[in-house]
This record gives C-alpha cells, sequence and structure tokens, in this order.
C-alpha cells in the first residue's frame, strides 16, 4: 500500500517565490527538494503522492487503468483522467507515465500555492511532459487559469513542457477507445502476427487483410491489436472502418 499525504500540508517557508517538490520515492520515503534540484528525479518510478477517497454523491470518478505500455496499475480521479491515460498509453512517442507524481509547494507574489499535477509523462526520447486534466467547463477561471500559470513556470525551470488539457479530440478518441481493447498481450493467437504483417507489406484494407478467413473474429482482434502497437500502420485521422488502410510498420534495423 503506497504511503498517502494528508491535507494538511506542512508550513510553507516564508519566502518570496519559494518552489518546493515533495515526493514519494520507489522505496515510499517522503522526500522534499528545492525544484531546481528535482529535475534528475525518475518520478515515474514514485510512488503517488495521494490517493482518491471514494464515497457515497462524490464529484468525481475515481479508478484504475492497466498500461500496455508500462505494465503497471495507475490510479484516475475521474473518466476524463482515464481518457487521457489511455491516449498516453497508446502515443507511440511515450515511454511511460505516471499518476499523481508528486506535489508543487511554493510562495509566489501572489501567495503560498500547492499543486498535485495529474499525470508525468516521459516520452521516448527521454524528455517529460507535465499533463493537468481538467474539466472543460473549469478551464476559463482565474483560479484554474493562475494554477496552470504557476506549474508552466515551474515546468519552465525544470526543462519540462507542460499542458492542462479538457475533453480529447473526438475523432482520435473513438479510434483509440475502441483499439484499447485489445492492447493486452497475444498469447495462443501470437502465430498470426507475421502472417497479418506479411499481407501488410502493402497498403491494404482491413477488410481484404481478414478476407482469406471466413469467419476472422480472432484473425481482426490480432488486427486491431497490431493497430495499437503500432505494428501496422494507418490514417489515424479518418474513422476506423473496414475499408481503413493498414501497412506493416517498417522492422527497426539492428545495431
Amino acid at each position: 500500500m503506497s504511503p498517502r499525504r494528508s491535507r494538511t500540508l506542512r508550513p510553507l517557508r516564508h519566502a518570496f517565490h519559494q518552489l518546493d517538490i515533495v515526493y514519494y520515492d520507489a522505496g515510499g520515503l517522503e522526500r522534499l527538494l528545492p525544484v531546481e534540484k528535482a529535475r534528475e528525479v525518475r518520478f515515474e518510478t514514485c510512488r503517488p503522492a495521494r490517493d482518491f477517497p471514494t464515497y457515497e454523491g462524490q464529484d468525481h470518478t475515481p479508478g484504475s487503468y492497466w498500461a500496455a505500455s508500462s505494465d503497471t496499475v495507475l490510479d484516475y480521479e475521474s473518466f476524463l483522467e482515464a481518457r487521457w491515460m489511455k491516449l498516453l498509453d497508446f502515443d507511440a512517442k511515450i515511454a511511460c507515465f505516471a499518476a499523481q507524481p508528486f506535489v508543487f509547494e511554493g510562495v509566489d507574489a501572489d501567495g503560498p500555492w500547492t499543486h498535485y499535477p495529474d499525470l508525468f509523462v516521459r516520452r521516448s526520447d527521454g524528455s517529460v511532459l507535465l499533463l493537468d486534466v481538467k474539466n472543460p467547463e473549469q478551464l476559463d477561471k482565474p483560479k484554474v487559469q493562475l494554477k496552470a500559470r504557476r506549474t508552466a513556470t515551474a515546468c519552465q525551470e525544470l526543462g519540462w513542457d507542460y499542458q492542462m488539457v479538457g475533453e480529447p479530440d473526438p475523432q482520435l478518441w473513438a479510434t483509440v477507445e475502441w483499439l484499447a481493447g485489445y492492447r493486452r498481450p497475444l498469447n495462443a493467437t501470437a502465430p498470426l502476427v507475421d502472417l497479418l504483417l506479411f499481407r501488410a507489406q502493402h497498403p491494404v484494407s482491413i477488410a481484404e487483410l481478414l478476407s482469406i478467413w471466413p469467419e476472422p473474429d480472432i484473425e481482426r482482434a490480432v488486427t486491431y491489436h497490431l493497430m495499437w502497437h503500432h505494428r501496422l500502420l494507418f490514417d489515424l485521422t479518418r474513422p476506423l472502418r473496414d475499408h481503413t488502410k493498414v501497412w506493416a510498420a517498417p522492422v527497426p534495423e539492428r545495431a
């Protein structure tokens, strides 16, 4: 069980423009660092800085998501946050991500502040994106905008990118939500992979790819699995249909 922070935070040091990061390392030890010393911390390996209580009548919709990219289970606070987890999990440029990785504790010209960012994202090239997920109806509120500015300033000091997001693109979300149902590892159906990739050496519709099987239910599932894992490529900007063209991803060159 991960250690959890209480709602009452330690008193902030009364210094102008002071900013710290508080987190739990992989062993569960609470640590505090000035923000400028935190850029090398591997927050994706740390424990969540807080959990989400469940109670009758609550507004949020907490739950858990299994990330195929890292084979980890992450807690989320809302269905909207779960959508962004799924989108990150699908993104080929993302190596891994963590939920509620730490808390900012700071003092600036507007006074003391604290903030738990929603998602820490490590890209495949090693760069970092910090993501806050917000109800679209809240995005323009002054308090939300102030929090976003403070967090963006902190990320700039850390050399990270920062985004505050609302609802994802509906077309992209529809496709990713569908393919996510096929993201888990293959077992008995794994031998079909080579045949499907061979048939897709050149762009081919999904219907044509599966045409050699009279009832290709299993082969279709494997096809969607390969699309989720980017072994079969396709146009993400268009609706996913049987006439969608797919083609095998280039095989990486061996060193």
